[in-house]
């Protein structure tokens, strides 16, 4: 079976950076399962994924904006520290969660801190980063009408 819209497939994958440093990998874990065209993975990595079968091995390259989106130098902001009233210690690296104007919850890091203001960036951590991805498909099966209807693979 080919992988086609509502398929349920499970891949094996390396994901290195454009240094080809490996970032995320699920050699020694269970294959990642996902729903195809649900928008459960990165759309670039979907969209290359279809019509591959059980046994296939892909290279595939995904630029920024079919990753994880551009590097938004909007989401990075300084604040003033009592907006981080409550927690004693702020330190680069460390990572909240925030409403953003639309009320939709983001993850923020903590890029520096000064004594005028914290600065944090709610991009998500590839934003802005050429990805670069060694798959193998090990299974394609299609969805069930509870998968389908959920938007992801049981």
């Amino acid at each position: 079976m080919k992988i086609e819209a509502n398929s349920v497939v499970s891949i094996h994958y390396t994901l290195t950076g454009e240094d080809g440093e490996v970032i995320d990998s699920s050699a020694d874990a269970e294959p990642l399962v996902y729903l195809a065209g649900a928008g459960n993975i990165i759309p670039g990595l979907d969209t290359a994924l279809l019509s591959l079968q059980v046994g296939d091995k892909k290279q595939v390259t995904v630029a920024p904006e079919e990753g994880y989106g551009v590097h938004d130098e909007e989401l990075v902001q300084k604040l003033p520290r009592d907006m981080f009233g409550g927690v004693e210690s702020i330190e680069v690296g460390m990572s909240f969660q925030a409403n953003d104007a639309s009320g939709q919850v983001r993850f923020v890091e903590v890029v520096k801190v000064e004594d005028d203001g914290i600065t944090i960036d709610g991009n998500h951590a590839l934003a802005g980063k050429v990805l670069n991805f060694d798959i193998s498909i090990e299974d394609v099966r299609e969805a069930t009408e509870s998968e389908i209807a959920q938007g992801h693979a049981h």
